[in-house]
C-alpha cells in the first residue's frame, strides 16, 4: 500500500554552522595493478569539495549537482560546482516525527527523476514528490515494520532493491520486529518480496550493467565483503557467494568496513571499505584503493558526463575524475 505524508522542507543558501576545525585531509590514490590507469588518470587528485559533517552518506547526482544525506543530522545537503561550501536541500530527511532523530541514508532517482530516499527514521523507503511530499514505497513485510532501509538501488524497470540492517534501530532507540537482516525488491506495482535473509549487516547494493547480478557490501565487523547473487526470472537472487573479501585489508591505518558502492559501464565495482574506496574489476581482482584516511561510507558517479566519482567519507565531500563512466 502507498501512503503519502506532507513534510517541511526547507531549502536553504546557507552553509554549515561553525563546528570544531576540520582536520586537514591527506588522501592518496593507491595503485596495486596497471589496469587503474586505464580507469583513474595517473596524475588525478582527490579534492575536498566541502566539510564539516557529522556523517555524510548516500550521494546520487542531481539536477546539475551531487546531493548525499548527513545521517544524524536528519538533513539532504547539495553541492554544486561554484559553492563554496555545501547547502541544506531538505530537513527533515528521513524522521519526520522527530526532527532531531535519524535522517536519511541512501539516496537514488527514479527514471522520472524523483528522489527515492532510505529514511532511517521512518523505517521506510520513501519517494520525494514535486509537491514537497513523501510517498512511501515500502514500509513492512510480512505486517512487520523494516529495521532501517540503508541503501537502494533501481533497476531500469522500475524495481527497487534495498538493504536493511538494524543501524538506525540502534541510534533510534526503536525496537527491531523483523528477526533477521533483510535484502528486499519492491516492484513499480508496490509488491514487496525477501530476496536474502541469511546474512548480518547488509549494507551498500549495486546491479551490473546487464542487470543479471546483484552485488551486496555487508558491513559485518567479523567479515567485510561483498557478496553477488544471481537475478533470476521471477525476480528472485540465487547462487550467493563472496565476490571480495576485504576483511584482510582492515588495519588501524585502513578504516571502515564494505559499506556503500557503485557500478561504472564496464562493470569495475567501486566499493568503499577499508582505507576509502577499493576499485575491483568485474571479475573480482582488487585493482586499488583511493585513500581517504577516513571511514568512508559511500560514492556516486556525477558530472554531465558521468566520469567523476563523488565520495562521502564521515565529515567530507570528495570527488575524483575518472577515465570511465558510471552506470
Amino acid at each position: 500500500m502507498i501512503h503519502r505524508i506532507f513534510v517541511f522542507i526547507l531549502v536553504s543558501s546557507f552553509s554549515l554552522p561553525a563546528a570544531d576545525p576540520v582536520p586537514e585531509f591527506h588522501g592518496t590514490i593507491e595503485r596495486l595493478h596497471p589496469a587503474l590507469d586505464k580507469l583513474i588518470a595517473p596524475d588525478a587528485k582527490i579534492e575536498v569539495l566541502a566539510s564539516g559533517f557529522n556523517w555524510s552518506e548516500g550521494p546520487v547526482w542531481r539536477e546539475n549537482g551531487i546531493v548525499f544525506s548527513d545521517v544524524p543530522e536528519n538533513t539532504v545537503f547539495g553541492w554544486k560546482e561554484g559553492d563554496k561550501a555545501a547547502k541544506v536541500v531538505l530537513r527533515p530527511s528521513g524522521s519526520l516525527s522527530y526532527p532531531a532523530g535519524q535522517g536519511s541514508n541512501g539516496l537514488a532517482l527514479d527514471a522520472a527523476g524523483n528522489l527515492v530516499l532510505c529514511q532511517h527514521g521512518e523505517r521506510r523507503v520513501a519517494r520525494l514528490e514535486k509537491d514537497g511530499s513523501f510517498t512511501s514505497l515500502a514500509d513492512k513485510y510480512d505486517g512487520k515494520r523494516f529495521n532501517s532501509p540503508n541503501d537502494l538501488v533501481i533497476a531500469k524497470e522500475g524495481t527497487i532493491y534495498f538493504t536493511d540492517p538494524p543501524y538506525g534501530l540502534k541510534k533510534g532507540g526503536a525496537a527491531a520486529e523483523l528477526a533477521f537482516h533483510g535484502v528486499y525488491s519492491v516492484t513499480p506495482a508496490g509488491k514487496v518480496s525477501l530476496l536474502i535473509s541469511d546474512i548480518a549487516f547488509p549494507n551498500g547494493i549495486a546491479l551490473s550493467p546487464d542487470q543479471k547480478t546483484l552485488y551486496i557490501a555487508i558491513s559485518d565487523p567479523q567479515h567485510t565483503r561483498v557478496c553477488a547473487y544471481d537475478i533470476q526470472a521471477d525476480g528472485s537472487a540465487k547462487n550467493g557467494r563472496v565476490f571480495f573479501d576485504a576483511q584482510k585489508l582492515k588495519s588501524r591505518e585502513r578504516k571502515g568496513g564494505c559499506d556503500g558502492m557503485k557500478v561504472d559501464t564496464e562493470g569495475n565495482i567501486w566499493a568503499t571499505g577499508p582505507g576509502g574506496v577499493l576499485v575491483i574489476s568485474k571479475e573480482g581482482k582488487h585493482l586499488g584503493t583511493i585513500l581517504t584516511g577516513q571511514a568512508t561510507a559511500n560514492c556516486a558517479f556525477g558530472g554531465e558526463d558521468r566520469g567523476t566519482l563523488y565520495i562521502t567519507a564521515d565529515m567530507f565531500l570528495l570527488r575524483v575524475r575518472t577515465l570511465v563512466k558510471g552506470l
